[in-house]
């Protein structure tokens, strides 16, 4: 198993815990550094799906199933903390692609 696919289970999974477990110490923090890791390992090809992920998510998209009774707020929860890490991986691709533009 290559470290890309590890780092972004790792990712996917800490998101779930962090949705489903609020008690967990600063759980925000932990998606951010695992977030801006997971950037580091999108694929050049897969950037705009990233990107575009990330402005779904983020406009809303994850609050239109909390009407689904019993597990819609999990499934809500667990959303708004994949954007948290998939927003965070956007700020590294970013950076990565302003060191490939200056290094062109």
């Amino acid at each position: 198993m290559s470290p890309a696919k590890i780092v972004r289970i790792v990712g996917v999974v800490l998101a779930i815990a962090v949705a489903i477990v609020p008690a967990i110490p600063q759980g925000a923090l932990l998606l951010a550094i695992v977030g801006l890791v997971v950037g580091y390992y999108v694929a050049a090809e897969n950037r705009k799906n990233l990107f575009l992920m990330v402005i779904v998510l983020g406009s809303g998209a994850a609050g239109a199933v909390d009407a689904i009774p019993g597990v819609g707020p999990y499934v809500t929860d667990i959303l708004g903390s994949l954007t948290a890490l998939l927003a965070a991986a956007c700020v590294t691709v970013i950076v990565m692609i302003v060191k490939e533009r200056l290094s062109e």
